[in-house]
């Protein structure tokens, strides 16, 4: 069975115990980014495209379908505006449940947490202060063939669905698939039918022919909300500049992730550096219009422990066993250790600062990018 990392980190969460590790921003930020940096990122719209309000630990749905305190805080400190937060399992009561902890943990917390169907939404959580929860799919796989489940979960708020994950579904193939044959008929249909919707078309973890075929068959601004630069470094889950340059010509925006795959120090994280070598190499491809960030984490710190880590085994081990694991998976962990903690996205702002980016560029890819585009797609 077919399922993301986050799928399998929730249901091993279940019976894992962890003990939590002090935290301080002071002291996990690498640098002060400065009050002209500080003033852009507090004033600004910031959203990860593809993360989570909770931790890795979480695993969902909670007893009353509430986050933590702990969580909660470093939501309110992160001044992170929205997150795109992964709610799909191929199980479909599976599905069903995770929307309505979802709607739980919003309804329970309306004060912190607003749930997000149109990019007013987004706007809301900025000026209140809340953080808007996108809800996602990372694949199809349970509804089947049965297409009449977008409108549905289109009904329960879902707001951006993948076609694929790694391997091949009934919508086409996955980035891991190596006949690499693209969308089928019912993927060509669901992509006809999220466009009319106003769902947004994620093509993150697709083959390099399904993405091609979303990114031409789309008639609203297709999404790569977690992805990389093929050109940097040559991995299945990153795109090659040709597919980024059809994606920006359509409208579209690419999230670049926190994830291993963007690069290999013989460590096994990613770096910070790998992250801003991304966005700059995305951006010379794309334009200043159609790069954003999507972690593929969560916005609460990693707490690392031995229970955590004895976690990460056992995931690593289920992802290659289902045949999901990417190549450079292995041994590494999905996030960036220099960047866990809460403002993290603040700090990769710091970054480009540093680089030499103009500060209306820097706003746009900490999240003005995805909040035109959603505003595009969402109506």
């Amino acid at each position: 069975m077919k399922t993301s990392r986050r799928n399998f980190l929730a249901r091993l969460a279940a019976g894992a115990t962890l003990t939590a590790v002090p935290f301080s921003i002071k002291r996990a930020l690498a640098q002060d980014p400065g009050p002209a940096i500080r003033d852009l990122y507090d004033r600004s719209v910031v959203i990860d495209a593809t993360g989570s309000p909770e931790d890795f630990m979480g695993g969902w749905p909670r007893a009353h379908s509430l986050l933590t305190e702990e969580e909660l805080t470093e939501i309110a400190e992160s001044g992170v505006t929205a997150v795109d937060v992964t709610i799909s399992d191929p199980d479909l009561m599976h599905t069903i449940r995770n929307i309505a902890g979802w709607h739980g943990a919003v309804a329970n917390q309306p004060g912190k947490l607003l749930l997000v169907r149109k990019v007013t939404d987004i706007d809301e959580a900025k000026r209140s202060g809340r953080l808007g929860v996108i809800l996602g799919f990372q694949h199809t796989e349970m509804m089947g063939r049965d297409l009449e489940w977008l409108n549905r979960f289109n009904d329960l708020g879902v707001r951006t669905i993948q076609l694929t994950y790694n391997k091949r579904s009934l919508m086409g193939d996955g980035c891991l698939e190596p006949a690499d044959a693209g969308l089928s008929k019912l993927g060509f249909e669901a992509v006809e039918q999220l466009n009319a919707l106003g769902i947004a078309v994620d093509l993150s973890h697709c083959g390099q022919r399904t993405t091609s075929e979303g990114i031409e068959a789309s008639s609203k601004p297709p999404l790569i909300t977690h992805s990389g630069c093929r050109a940097l470094h040559d991995n299945p889950r990153n795109k090659d500049d040709e597919t980024l340059r059809a994606m920006a010509a359509k409208g579209g925006v690419i999230g670049i992730y926190f994830m291993p795959f963007l690069g290999d120090n013989g460590t096994p994280w990613a770096t910070r550096a790998m992250v801003l070598d991304h966005i700059d190499h995305a951006l010379k491809i794309c334009g200043e219009d159609h790069v954003g960030i999507g972690t593929d984490g969560p916005v609460p710190t990693v707490r690392e422990s031995k229970e955590f880590f004895d976690m990460m085994k056992k995931v690593e081990k289920q992802r290659a066993e289902a045949g999901i694991q990417a190549p450079g998976e292995q041994g590494k962990f999905p996030y960036i250790q220099e960047l866990n903690h809460p403002r993290r996205i603040e700090e990769v702002a710091q970054g480009m600062h540093l680089r030499g980016h103009a500060e209306s560029v820097i706003e746009k890819v900490i999240g003005g990018n995805f909040h035109r585009v959603f505003g595009e797609i969402w109506v």
